[in-house]
C-alpha cells in the first residue's frame, strides 16, 4: 500500500492525556523493531499482530496489537516465566484465522532459588480471532517433560492504548480521549477508554484458572506440573465499542475455542471451493495459489452488508477505492460476486460536491474511508476521503469486465447513473488544465500531493531528481482512462445508448493519438512517467509505462521498446520489475515508489505484455515472483519488497513496513495465470476465448476446475507435449458455452 497521509495539521480538540510509558516497554531488545515479519491473524473487522513468539511486545509503536474499527485497543500482551521471555521453536497461521505457537523455557532461576533447567516445558499456544464475538480466545497448554514435579510462577503482562490507527503510523498528535486505569472487575481486567467521540472503548480480559495473584496490569499465575501433567491456561480478551458506557462493560464473552475453531475452518474451506480451483504439476505454484485465496478470503471485510477486500495489514484495514477495485478486477476470473458487492459499495460513497477538504467532486469514487475516533471528529479527511485520480476509471473498468465475465446488464442498469456521473466527473473535473488528460492536484491541507498508485510525496520526479509539478497526468491513468471508455461504450451501446457508445470511443480515439504524441520519450525508448504544468514531461524510466500497456491502446512498435527498457538490468531485478529504473537520479532500492518491486505491479504489466505479444517477457515476470515468494513465510507476497538485484542478494529484500497479507499482492497471482492463459470471456455471446496460452517451463500442466462464465462453468486443461508447446483440452462444459482458441494478440491498437 501507500503512503495515504502528510503530516498532520495540530488538533483541535483538547489532549487529556499522554500516553503512558510501561516500565517494562523499556527492556533493550523486547522484541523486533517492525512488522515486516509479524504474524498476521484478521476476521472480517477484527486482526491482530504479533511477533514470532506470539507475544506483542509492551510499548511497541511498530503497529502489533488487536484492531477494531482504526482503533488499537490492546498494544502490549506479553507472557514470561520469572520475568523471562518463553524461548519460541516454530509458529504457523495457515489459514488467517487463527495462529499457533510452540515454546520453551530458557534456563532460569526462580524467585525462591530453585533453578527450572531450560527445555522442561514445553508450550503450545493456539489463538483464534473471531469477527462475530469481537474477541481474542487463546488456549496454551503447558506441559512438564521432566522426570521431576515443577511449580513456577507464570505472568501475564498487557497494555491497552486505544490508538487511532493514524497516531500508530505517527501521522497525526496523541491521544484526544481520556484512558481509565486499569481494573479488575467481576473476575476480569478491564481496560476503559472514553473517546471524544462518544464512543466509549473497553477491552476486557480473562484468565481461566486464575491461580495467582492479579495486578494493575496483568495477573501472576501459580503453576505446578507433575511429570508428563499437562495443563491449560485460557485467555479471552473481547472488545467493545458503544455510546453508552454501562452497555460496553457488561459483555464478557468465552465461547468454546474448539468449536469456534472447526466454524472457522468450514467457513475457510467454503471460501475456497466458491473459487475456481487451480491444480498444477508445481507444488510451489500450487501452495502460491493457495495462500492467495486464504489471503484474499482475510482480507474479505463486510461494510453496510457489502463485502470488499480492505487493503493491507496492519496500516489499511479499511475501503481504499482503487486497491479494493484492482483486487477484484485480478480475481474475477475465480470469483466475480465480490467485484459486485464492491461496485455497489463504493457507488454508495461516489461524491456528490465540491469539498477540498476530502478532496471531493460530483461522481468521482473516494480513495479511503475510516470510522475510527479521529475520522469521527473530522480531524483527518477520509469520511471518505477522494483523493485518488485514478479510482474513478478503475471502477468503471470493473464494471464492463463484470459484465464480461457474467454476461449480465443488471448491475449497470441498476447503477447507471453512478456510471454517468463518473464519466462527466472525468470531463468536467478530471482535466485540471484542459490539456485533455486526467489530472491531480490536491486541494486539501491534509490531503495526497500525489494521487496515482504512487502516491507517496517523492514518487513523482523528474529525471534531475526534482518533484514533478502539477498539475500531474499520469501515463499509467490515462491507460485506464482510455479502457475505461472503450469498455464502457460496449456497455452503453448493448444497453442501446449508441449515441454515449460513440462518444466515448470518439474520445477514446482522441486521447490515443494525443498521447502518442506527447508522452513517447524517444531518447529513452519509453512513454514518460507523467506529464506535468505546462505539459512538461517527466522524462525518467519508471513501471508506469508497463502498466500503460495493459489498456492495449498504444503503437506496438513503441510497446516493444517499452518492454525492451522493462526488462532490463535497469528495470528487472531478477525478481520482478522495478518500479524505478536504477540508472535515475533518485533510484533508491529501498525507496517506497523509487525502485521496490510491487508484485501487483508486475502482473498488471504482465497482463500489457501478454497484450502485444510478449510471452517470454511475461513468463519472466510471472516467474521472478513465484520464485521470490519461497522466501516469504507461508508464500504469502507482501505489498511491496526492495529492489536489490537477484545477482547481488541470493534473496529479495523485506521491506521493513510492508503490509501482509495485502489484496492486490494476493490478487497478482491469479491475475497472472488468467493473463498468460488469454482467458477472455463474452458471456453476453457465451463464449470464452483462449488467447495463446503459455506457461513458463517450470510448469509442465496446469488445470482449471469451475470456471464459470456466465451461468456455465468448463474444466480446461492446459498440457505441455514432448516439442514444448503448450496444448489446451476442454474437459467438461456445463451449460451453453463455446470455448474458443485464437493466435490474435488481444491489444486493440497494434
Amino acid at each position: 500500500m501507500t503512503n495515504r497521509s502528510k503530516s498532520a495539521r495540530p488538533s483541535t480538540v483538547r489532549h487529556l492525556h499522554k500516553p503512558q510509558k510501561h516500565a517494562k516497554a523499556r527492556r533493550a531488545g523486547r522484541g523486533p523493531n517492525n512488522v515486516a515479519e509479524a504474524v498476521v491473524i484478521k476476521d472480517e473487522d477484527v486482526f491482530f499482530l504479533c511477533d514470532r513468539s506470539g507475544n506483542v511486545p509492551l510499548g511497541n509503536e511498530q503497529g502489533f496489537g488487536l484492531y477494531y474499527h482504526d482503533c488499537r485497543f490492546l498494544q502490549g500482551y506479553e507472557i514470561s516465566i520469572a520475568g523471562n521471555r518463553l524461548n519460541s521453536l516454530a509458529f504457523t497461521s495457515e489459514h488467517g484465522f487463527m495462529s499457533e505457537f510452540i515454546l520453551t523455557n530458557p534456563d532460569l532461576k526462580q524467585p525462591d532459588g530453585s533453578a527450572l533447567p531450560k527445555q522442561s516445558i514445553v508450550i503450545e499456544w493456539q489463538r483464534i480471532i473471531h469477527s462475530a464475538g469481537l474477541s481474542l480466545q487463546d488456549v496454551i497448554t503447558f506441559t512438564n517433560h521432566k522426570h521431576d514435579p515443577l511449580q513456577f510462577v507464570l505472568s501475564f503482562d498487557f497494555e491497552a492504548g486505544f490508538e487511532d490507527v493514524f497516531e500508530i503510523r505517527g501521522l497525526r498528535p496523541k491521544k484526544v480521549g481520556r484512558r481509565e486505569k486499569p481494573v479488575w472487575r467481576d473476575g476480569g481486567l478491564m481496560f476503559e477508554y472514553d473517546g471524544a467521540d462518544g464512543l466509549f472503548r473497553t477491552l476486557r480480559i480473562n484468565l481461566t484458572p486464575l491461580t495467582g495473584s492479579p495486578r494493575k496490569d496483568g495477573a501472576d499465575l501459580k503453576l505446578s506440573l507433575a511429570p508428563n501433567e499437562s495443563k491449560q491456561v485460557r485467555v479471552s480478551l473481547v472488545i467493545s465499542e458503544s455510546s453508552r458506557k454501562k452497555q460496553a462493560t457488561k459483555r464478557n464473552l468465552r465461547p468454546d475455542a474448539d468449536r469456534l475453531a472447526r466454524q472457522l475452518h468450514e467457513n475457510s474451506d467454503d471460501w475456497l471451493k466458491r473459487h475456481c480451483e487451480v491444480k498444477t504439476s508445481s507444488p510451489l505454484l500450487d501452495d502460491l495459489f493457495e495462500r492467495c485465496i486464504r489471503d484474499l478470503r482475510v482480507l474479505r471485510t463486510s461494510l453496510d452488508s457489502e463485502q470488499y477486500f480492505s487493503a493491507g495489514l496492519p496500516w489499511y484495514g479499511a475501503l481504499f477505492g482503487r486497491d479494493s477495485l484492482i483486487a477484484s478486477l485480478q480475481t474475477l476470473a475465480f470469483e466475480p460476486r465480490i467485484a459486485e458487492h464492491t461496485l455497489r459499495l463504493l457507488a454508495k460513497f461516489q461524491g456528490t460536491e465540491v469539498n477540498e477538504w476530502r478532496d471531493e467532486q460530483p461522481g468521482k469514487i473516494l480513495h479511503e474511508y475510516r470510522v475510527g475516533e479521529l475520522a469521527h471528529l473530522n480531524e483527518i479527511p477520509q469520511t471518505p476521503y477522494y483523493g485518488s485520480v485514478d479510482s474513478t476509471p478503475l471502477f468503471l473498468i470493473l464494471m464492463a469486465e463484470h459484465a464480461k465475465w457474467t454476461g449480465d446488464l443488471t448491475l449497470f442498469h441498476k447503477l447507471r447513473e453512478t456510471v454517468d456521473r463518473a464519466f462527466e466527473w472525468m470531463r468536467k473535473y478530471g482535466d485540471l488544465s484542459g490539456s485533455g488528460y486526467l489530472e491531480y492536484n490536491s486541494q486539501s491541507k491534509e490531503g495526497l500531493g500525489n494521487q496515482g498508485w504512487k502516491d507517496s510525496g517523492d514518487a513523482i520526479v523528474n529525471a534531475d531528481g526534482s518533484l514533478a509539478s502539477p498539475p500531474i497526468a499520469l501515463v499509467e491513468v490515462q491507460g485506464y482512462v482510455y479502457q475505461a471508455k472503450i469498455l464502457g461504450s460496449d456497455l452503453y451501446e448493448r444497453a442501446g445508448d449508441k449515441d454515449a457508445a460513440d462518444r466515448l470511443r470518439a474520445e477514446a480515439h482522441e486521447l490515443r493519438t494525443r498521447l502518442e504524441k506527447e508522452f513517447w520519450l524517444k531518447d529513452k525508448g519509453i512513454y514518460a512517467l507523467a506529464l506535468q504544468a505546462g505539459k512538461q514531461p517527466a522524462a525518467v524510466v519508471s513501471s508506469n509505462a508497463g502498466q500503460l500497456l495493459w489498456s492495449g491502446m498504444v503503437d506496438s512498435a513503441r510497446a516493444k521498446k517499452t518492454m525492451e527498457q522493462l526488462m532490463s538490468r535497469e528495470m528487472f531485478s531478477g525478481w520482478g520489475i522495478r518500479t524505478f529504473s536504477s540508472a535515475e537520479a533518485r533510484y533508491n532500492p529501498a525507496g517506497y515508489h523509487l525502485g521496490t518491486v510491487w508484485p501487483h505491479d508486475n502482473s498488471i504489466i504482465a497482463a500489457g505484455f501478454r497484450k502485444y505479444g510478449f510471452d517470454d517477457a511475461a513468463c519472466q515476470v510471472f516467474t521472478g515472483i513465484v520464485e521470490a515468494s519461497k522466501h516469504f513465510e507461508r508464500r504469502r507476497l507482501p505489498e511491496l519488497f526492495a529492489g536489490f538485484s537477484r545477482d547481488q542478494f541470493p534473496i529479495p529484500v523485506r521491506y521493513p513496513v510492508a503490509c501482509h497479507p495485502q489484496a492486490w499482492a494476493a490478487g497478482s497471482i491469479p491475475f497472472m495465470l488468467q493473463s498468460l492463459l488469454g482467458l477472455v470471456p463474452n458471456a453476453f455471446e457465451n463464449r470464452l476465448q483462449i488467447l495463446r496460452p503459455v506457461l513458463p517451463d517450470f510448469v509442465q500442466s496446469l488445470e482449471f476446475r469451475r470456471l464459470k462464465v456466465g451461468k456455465s462453468t468448463v474444466d480446461l486443461r492446459f498440457n505441455r507435449g514432448s516439442d514444448g508447446k503448450l496444448a489446451t483440452d476442454v474437459m467438461k462444459v456445463h451449460g451453453d458455452l463455446n470455448v474458443e482458441f485464437s493466435s490474435v494478440p488481444q491489444n486493440r491498437a497494434a
